[in-house]
Formats: structure tokens, C-alpha cells, sequence
């Protein structure tokens, strides 16, 4: 499957021709910018090498439709699909999503939130529409890796009206920090969903990803991609209050400031240059305006490296990308220096010495580090044709009812905990057998104790595991006190400790987590309903017997095994929030794949 892929800006058009059918092969690899009305600068790189000049293309629509004629004279006249990248889907686009008329207009009413961004990927869009229209077009959103944040890291502290409006942390350079999280994680020889990663896109744009046990946790980019870190000519962040100050002291309106915001700051603000190459020069000759900044830059990079590895209760590696994160080695050591107290030293001759071709991953921490450092190419192209195959050759989901299960608080014990708490030698009493094969309900129960309360005749559940985990619903951590994470059962590395109470002993350990929401399914029935194991879906959910109850949930993790039995299972909060009692029917609604492993 040969998919083109268009990353259209305001003034420059990248794109890419890949083979999906062979190992994600790129075949081609252009661009057009720096337009003007004689003309433009066009790069070409093949197999056979790389080819640049100028071509008579005066703006990005000329550039499009030109892009036909490049691939046919290079022998490539048929391709299956075309993807494009979108900056903004806002919390509706979590994958690879057809781009019919309903969705542009969708995307269209985003517009807001991605001024500079957005209005240039529709604009490309209608004109690939029109050069192929029998082809299938997907966009693939900048937001839609973020969309598994918590909503500790997506909620602005600011009134309910105007949250409901809309108000809300995004976070953007998703295809890029997906795509480098996995890079990271082959280079590393580990699975994603097993590691704690920062990743580090430094360019024109510029962010800081979380990227926790496979998934985005936080991303230093809000509403807009106007927050976060210092940029070429984007500001980052800048106290609200600056609006007001301004109206008030040099009469400026909100579209002068927000303008400038996004156009004028940054780099440019300070240094009087948007190009990082620029400013490192100007620097190194004794401008002082170029020095700070690059401070300023590097500051707030590392500030944002630091909060990240203390908010995912530390960090195996930081991973830079873009185009400062991969060629600048002096931003890259300037960061680095003064992150020894977590266990991070760089190397400066691996530094100095980084090779990034054929997509490598080199190393650039010291012997000795406990925290990886590795550089990698961003491809972004590649990730967008990767998502676009994947959700092509996917079938759509047979709708099929799944069983809810509420599963309330519960333990699963390890041998160590079993016999603190009831003893040497003591086995656990099989009470009630569960609908999953294997696994059965004791007898016996236990006592949580936290800070602030405790939870009495707390279940357990058989057989006995390698290491003890607690599941526990949100309002169950806030009476235990202790702020338990969502996670997937088995990833309980950097979870909080809990008091355990037996009529033998005590017994403490970590593994204190709220389940994320899943659905137990078997082969066979996954097959039926193309789904997948790891992947995320939607899942509608009502009581029985009861019409016009219910919720939609997102992010619902499907976990297939041999002889499992079907049915979806979220906490007793959710189970409240949907309606129901004590069991009820979902339907998958939507699917996408989140996980990035």
C-alpha cells in the first residue's frame, strides 16, 4: 500500500510517498517553502539521492498541485491513499480518521485553537481532495496522543463556564513524540509500556512530552500550541495577566497581543532572530541579547525535563528530536547540565559526535547514568503513513453487545503478603468462582489503611500473584488520602504504598492503583469484532432494561487472552457516573490505537 503524505504549513509543504507493504519503506521524501512570488526552494530526496532548487511555485496550493507530476517522473503514478497531518482535533480525533465533509467541518470549528495550523491542513486537504478524488484522504491529529492524559494535567483551575466552553490543555506534537517514544524504546531493547520517557522536540515549535509506560501523561504545549517552552517565534508561557497589563499600560487589544504571541516572541522576541542557528552564532560573537536568549530557552527546557521525571516518579531516558533537539549539541548539554541530582550525566564527546542517519538512536549519557540520554530523527511522515495503513486495513467493529462487570475495591495477594497477614503457610479459601477462567473470589478479606481513612472488608481475589496489587476506585484513594495513578494491571513500578491489616500481621507494599476501565475478551470474539489486543476504544454502556441511562467511555484498554470471557469491566465511580448497579451491556462505539507499543 503506497500512502502520500502531506504536512501542509502557512508557508511550506513537506511531504512523503511510503510503501506500507514493505517495511514502511520511504520512497520519497520533499518539501517546497520559503515562497515568494518568483518562485520557491524544493528539496527531493529518493533511494538514487537528493535533489534541490528553486521551482516557479508562488504558494502552497501551486505546490500541491504540482506534487502529481514529481511522483509520476519518478516512476511513482499510483498511490492507495493519502494522509494528512492536522494540528487540531481537540478531544474528538483519537486516530486516523477518514476526512469526509462532516469531519471538516469539525476540524473547521477548531480553528480557534490552532490559528496558524489548522486553516493550512484544510486548505491542503480540499486540494487533495480535488487531485484525488477517489482516494481514500485520512487526517492524523497532532492532539490525539495526548487524549490519554489525566485530568489532573488537562484541567485549567479557571470557572466552570468557561471549561464547559471548551477550555482545556491539548497538548500537540503528538505524531513526533509517539514516534520517538517508540524509537527510544527499540534503541533501549524494552517495551514502551515498560518505560518512563521525556521526550524533548526541540524546533521552530517546541515541547516536552511525558510519555508514561507508553502513554502521554503530560505535554508542555495547553489549549494552544502557544504554552509551554520557548520557540522560534511563539512565546511559551507568559502570565495571563500580561493581557490586561498590556490594554492597560500601551493600549494594545487581545488580537494585537495574541498576535504578537504567536509571531513576534520567543527567539525572535528576544534575540531579534527565529533561528536558533542564527542566535548560537550571534552569541558565540559577544551579542548579549542572543546570549539570554538562549538561557531563557535552555531554562525552561530543563525546568520542564525536571517537573516531567518528578511527576512520573522518575525517568529511565530523555529522548531529543526536532531540529535543535537533534543538531545542536551546545542546547542539548545546556539542558542537561544540572540534572546530576536525578541521576543524569551526559557524555560530551558522544554528544559532539552524534550520527542520526538511517534513523538511529545513539546514546549521549556517560558511564554510569542512571537516566538514558538518546538522540533520534523525528518521522513524523512515517508515523502519519503507519496510522493511516493501520486504519485502513482495520475492519470496522461488528456491533456485538459486551457484558459490564463493576468490579469493586479488591487485592490480589502475593504468597509474602498472604502469609503476613493470615499467617505461615496459610492458603486462601475459594469462596466464589469469577467469570474469568482461573480466578475466583476468597473467602477471607483485609483492611487498607492510608493517611487520611481506611477501607474495611476489602475483597481478595485468586489465585495468588508474583507481586501484590491493590485496585481501588478514585473516591476510594481520596478517603484513603494517597494519590493512587490510573494504570493497567501489572504496571504498578512507582505506584504508592498502603497499609495492609490481617487477623495475623500487617503487611506495606506498593501496588496501589485505579484500574484502568478494560474489556476481557477472547480471541475469537476479538476477531468478530476487529479488535485488537492493546488497543483503545469506545465503549457505550447502559443498564439493562433501562433506556436513555448510560455513558460513553473513552480510552477503554482491550485485553484479549485465550479463554477469557467477554465483558468490559470499570469501578464502582464509573459504574455511578453510567447508571449502574450491578451489571449492565456496553457496545463499542469507536476504536483507535493508542498505545504506542
Amino acid at each position: 500500500m503506497k500512502i502520500l503524505v502531506f504536512n501542509a504549513g502557512s508557508s511550506s509543504l513537506k511531504f512523503g510517498l511510503f510503501d506500507s507493504a514493505n517495511g514502511d519503506d520511504e520512497l520519497l521524501r520533499g518539501s517546497f517553502d520559503r515562497f515568494r512570488d518568483s518562485g520557491c526552494d524544493w528539496s527531493l530526496r529518493t533511494a538514487e539521492g537528493r535533489d534541490e532548487g528553486t521551482a516557479p511555485h508562488a504558494d502552497v496550493a501551486a505546490a500541491i498541485a504540482a506534487v502529481p507530476e514529481v511522483l509520476a517522473a519518478r516512476g511513482f503514478d499510483r498511490i492507495d491513499a493519502v494522509g494528512h497531518r492536522i494540528a487540531h482535533g481537540g478531544d474528538r480525533f483519537a486516530g486516523a480518521t477518514p476526512l469526509d465533509d462532516a469531519t471538516l467541518a469539525e476540524v473547521e470549528q477548531l480553528t480557534p485553537l490552532a490559528p496558524l495550523h489548522n486553516p493550512a491542513s484544510l486548505k491542503a486537504v480540499h486540494l487533495a481532495r480535488n487531485l484525488w478524488p477517489d482516494l481514500p484522504q485520512l487526517g492524523v491529529f497532532d492532539t490525539a496522543f495526548h487524549l490519554t492524559n489525566p485530568a489532573r494535567s488537562t484541567t485549567y483551575a479557571v470557572p466552570a463556564r468557561w471549561r464547559e466552553a471548551g477550555l482545556r490543555r491539548y497538548g500537540f506534537h503528538g505524531t513526533s513524540h509517539k514516534y520517538v517514544a517508540r524509537r527510544a524504546a527499540e534503541a533501549i531493547g524494552q517495551p514502551v509500556e515498560a518505560l518512563r520517557l521525556i521526550s524533548v522536540h526541540l524546533g521552530n515549535g517546541a515541547s516536552v512530552c511525558a510519555v508514561n509506560l507508553g502513554r502521554s501523561m503530560d505535554s508542555s504545549m495547553g489549549m494552544t500550541p502557544l504554552e509551554g517552552l520557548v520557540m522560534g517565534t511563539r512565546s511559551g508561557d507568559v502570565d495571563p495577566g500580561a493581557f490586561g497589563y498590556l490594554q492597560r499600560a500601551l493600549g494594545l487589544g487581545i488580537e494585537e497581543i495574541e498576535a504578537a504571541l504567536y509571531s513576534d516572541s520567543g527567539l525572535k522576541g528576544l534575540a531579534g532572530l527565529a533561528d536558533m542557528r542564527d542566535v548560537e552564532h550571534r552569541a558565540a560573537e559577544g551579542d548579549a541579547d542572543a546570549q539570554l536568549a538562549i538561557e531563557v530557552y535552555a531554562y525552561r527546557a530543563r525546568k520542564y525535563v525536571g517537573a516531567y521525571a518528578a511527576a512520573m516518579g522518575g525517568v529511565d531516558a530523555v529522548v531529543f528530536t526536532g531540529g535543535i533537539g537533534e543538531n545542536s549539541p551546545s542546547m542539548r548539554r545546556r539542558i542537561c547540565d544540572g540534572l546530576d541530582f536525578m541521576g543524569l550525566r551526559l557524555d560530551h564527546d558522544r554528544n559532539q559526535a552524534v550520527r542520526l542517519e538511517g534513523r538511529a538512536a545513539p546514546e549521549i549519557q556517560s558511564w554510569g547514568s542512571r537516566v538514558r540520554v538518546i538522540v533520534t530523527e523525528t518521522a513524523e511522515q512515517l508515523m502519519i503513513a503507519r496510522e493511516v495503513a493501520e486504519a485502513l486495513r482495520r475492519p470496522a467493529p461488528a456491533p456485538r453487545p459486551i457484558p459490564v462487570a463493576v468490579s469493586a475495591r479488591h487485592v490480589h495477594l502475593s504468597r509474602a503478603a498472604v502469609e503476613a497477614l493470615f499467617g505461615p503457610g496459610y492458603r486462601l479459601t475459594e469462596a466464589k468462582p469469577l467469570r474469568q477462567p482461573g480466578n475466583f473470589a476468597a473467602a477471607e478479606r483485609v483492611t487498607l489503611v492510608g493517611p487520611r481513612g481506611r477501607l474495611e472488608h476489602v475483597a481478595i481475589l485468586g489465585p495468588e500473584r508474583a507481586r501484590t496489587q491493590i485496585e481501588v476506585s478514585r473516591t476510594d484513594s481520596f478517603a484513603l488520602g494517597i494519590d493512587a495513578p490510573v494504570r493497567e494491571s501489572g504496571q504498578l513500578d512507582g505506584t504508592p504504598r498502603v497499609r495492609l491489616i490481617g487477623p495475623a500481621g500487617e503487611y506495606e507494599t506498593d501496588g496501589l492503583i485505579v484500574a484502568a476501565r478494560h474489556v476481557h475478551i477472547n480471541p475469537e470474539d476479538a476477531a468478530a469484532m476487529g479488535l485488537d489486543d492493546g488497543q483503545l476504544v469506545e465503549v457505550h454502556v447502559g443498564e439493562k432494561g433501562e433506556e436513555g441511562r448510560g455513558l460513553t467511555f473513552s480510552h477503554v484498554l482491550i485485553r484479549v487472552a485465550d479463554r477469557a470471557f467477554t465483558e468490559m469491566h470499570i469501578d464502582t465511580d464509573e459504574a455511578n457516573a453510567a447508571g449502574i448497579r450491578v451489571d449492565g451491556e456496553g457496545a463499542v462505539v469507536e476504536t483507535h490505537h493508542a498505545r504506542p507499543g
